[in-house]
């Protein structure tokens, strides 16, 4: 699917997209839980589909109750077993967050199961997996490192040492995983170099509004579950209300479009969401941007900006938006961290150069250092690469290009943000082409789930 984003002027109200972030790790504490978790706020992005799917697979029932609302059952605990044949599989999607939350938590089953996902999550390396779960007594099987998985549990919990640096979110699996196990002696996940900290507080506040056992987090080196007898894990009956809150990821987006092209207001970002990409208000205000946090939303008007320094090390995702605002900077901007972008859905930092170069703007990599001459923005014909935050980025900076910007295979935003473009098109952008995208909801949301 192409669209066109054609030189725009942005005005009025807009609510963020639910954080499939906080979706995807809600999904994974409902299946641990031994209570009804009732979810407000569902996101519906390819990637939240995907885990949704994950759990009703391993037994967990989901009923939509209302647009607003989804209800989660779960026996995963009492039955971890639940996938009965060897033949049996969960599909990841695209979605690297649940290829690697949901393996170790796969793992507490005590037959193999094979993990599989499609596009650019087979070519991503899975060699942690291959490292670190025979330690913890999980046979396991890859192709050379990359998917399919096929894994066999049960996982027991033991003292271990990890590699932060590329990814948290094999940390955020294990930790889900190990809280799921009694103990009786205190048990240590050791962190070295540890990446995106705020996520790791992501996935700590969920464990905890779910009830589940919380390890005590040493400067986010140790992460030690403490001992405790089996028959002290298990909750009275009551039912868990959790909230999905709005995406920083997506919202930073919405923000930059309005540092561009606003008048807008952007409602349901928490100010005191543990989000990683809430830095993004950090950049705006490097920046000059136009910007008032108010109580109702954040308020973003265009203003002339200048050049900004910036470290994205802990917040890799910003990059694409980062790249968006910069180019409308006057000045060269310096962003640290591209090391964290080469097993992103593209090599993030050599596409942002390429296809921003064909805009017109000049990307140079330097080691972990990427530098973005800014505009003006030209129009163009681009290609998201088959990576959502590409495809927004491009869009973003069309806003003040001068001329329509195209973008091949768009609908690459359905992994995490299906309702962007027509988000946009609410705020006054000019959008032509396709926006149609396939919601796989009916099948999850269904009175035969886990059946």
């Amino acid at each position: 699917m192409n669209i066109t984003i054609h030189p725009s002027k942005l005005s009025g109200n807009i609510y963020a997209a639910a954080s499939k972030s906080s979706m995807q790790r809600a999904c994974a504490a409902a299946l641990l839980s031994t209570q009804k978790a009732v979810i407000k706020n569902p996101g519906h992005s390819n990637d939240d589909i995907a885990a949704m799917g994950i759990i009703k697979s391993l037994g967990a029932t989901i009923k939509e109750i209302d647009r607003d609302t989804v209800e989660i059952e779960s026996s995963f605990l009492s039955n971890p077993a639940a996938i009965v044949s060897k033949e049996a599989a969960v599909h990841c999607g695209e979605s690297g967050l649940s290829i690697r939350m949901f393996t170790p938590i796969v793992a507490l089953c005590k037959n193999e199961v094979t993990i599989n996902g499609e596009g650019s999550l087979v070519t991503r390396p899975m060699d942690f997996f291959d490292q670190i779960l025979p330690q913890l007594g999980v046979s396991i099987h890859s192709n050379g490192g990359k998917l399919p998985l096929k894994v066999n549990g049960p996982l027991q919990p033991k003292e271990i040492l990890i590699d932060g640096s590329l990814s948290s979110q094999f940390l955020t699996g294990l930790l889900m995983a190990f809280s799921a196990v009694p103990v009786k002696e205190p048990v240590t996940i050791k962190v070295k170099d540890l990446k995106s900290k705020p996520y790791i507080d992501l996935t700590l506040n969920v464990m905890q509004q779910f009830g589940l056992q919380v390890p005590e987090n040493n400067n986010y080196e140790t992460f030690t579950f403490s001992g405790r007898e089996p028959e002290t894990l298990n909750l009275e009956p009551e039912t868990i209300n959790y909230t999905v809150e709005g995406d920083w990821s997506g919202g930073a987006f919405l923000l930059v479009a309005g540092a561009i092209a606003g008048d807008i207001r952007v409602q349901g970002l928490q100010q005191t969401s543990t989000q990683a990409d809430k830095k993004i208000i950090e950049a705006l205000m490097a920046a000059g941007a136009g910007m008032a946090m108010e109580a109702k939303g954040i308020v973003l008007h265009a203003a002339a900006m200048r050049a900004f320094e910036f470290d994205a090390t802990d917040c890799p995702d910003l990059f694409p938006p980062l790249v968006a605002l910069a180019a409308n900077c006057e000045g060269v901007t310096t962003i640290k961290g591209v090391s964290r972008l080469a097993h992103k859905e593209s090599d993030r930092g050599i596409t942002l150069q390429e296809e921003f170069g064909k805009m017109g703007i000049r990307v140079d990599l330097d080691g972990d250092i990427m530098r973005v001459h800014g505009g003006p923005v030209k129009g163009a014909e681009v290609h998201s690469r088959h990576d959502h935050r590409i495809a927004m980025a491009c869009a973003t900076a069309a806003l003040k290009a001068d001329g329509p910007v195209t973008i091949e295979h768009a609908e690459a935003i359905n992994k995490s943000y299906p309702d962007f473009y027509d988000h946009l098109k609410e705020l006054g952008a000019t959008v032509t082409g396709g926006l149609e995208y396939r919601k796989a909801l009916n099948e999850i949301y269904s009175d035969k789930n886990g059946q």
